[in-house]
């Protein structure tokens, strides 16, 4: 399991939200369903969710959501929530992994997405949704088809973009005990 220092924590956390918000403010691509975008966003929770757990990932998902609702149309709680849970069910599914230690273990990309997959569907296909029609009383039709979209998309842009940069990121990784004396 990764071991992450507070500061490194705390650290990962202020940036993570930063570069999520600059993400997800600055770099959408529209969808035909109103209110609902592509997102690439979720790449980098995902990376951040392997290198530094659940906590670092689901404040980074809360904190850069929250951000870009409050310097756009106010805060969305219900996927405000959404983004947090992702972060979260990413970073507990990933724990195990220890991409920073050994590089990218065998089947590491394959848990990578799953994580993924699962956390997207959870988050936009489930919570989003009936947090929607729970707080504002939305629409079910309206917002499980947002959620669907969403988590789709999501789900694409994660998996792509986000198993490109683990692969990249984990051939500059040193394997434990890959260093050893010539005799």
């Amino acid at each position: 399991m990764n071991k992450t220092s507070p500061v490194t924590a705390v650290v990962a956390t202020g940036v993570g939200a930063a570069l999520f918000f600059v993400l997800g403010r600055f770099v959408v691509i529209p969808t035909p369903v109103p209110n609902t975008t592509i997102n690439l966003q979720y790449a980098l929770l995902a990376v951040f969710a392997l290198l530094y757990g659940p906590v670092v990932a689901g404040l980074m998902g809360f904190i850069g959501h929250f951000l870009i609702d409050a310097t756009s149309y106010g805060p969305w709680w219900s996927w405000i929530v959404a983004s947090a849970i992702a972060g979260l069910i990413m970073g507990f599914m990933m724990m195990k992994d220890r991409v920073q230690e050994d590089g990218l273990a065998k089947g590491g990309l394959v848990r990578f997405n799953v994580a993924v997959i699962t956390a997207h569907v959870v988050a936009w296909i489930v919570a989003a949704p009936l947090l929607d029609i729970v707080m504002y009383s939305e629409p079910a039709n309206k917002v499980f088809t947002q959620g669907a979209v969403a988590g789709v998309a999501n789900i694409l842009t994660t998996a792509i973009i986000g198993s490109l940069i683990v692969v990249a990121y984990a051939k500059t990784r040193t394997s434990a005990g890959s260093l050893q004396e010539k005799e």
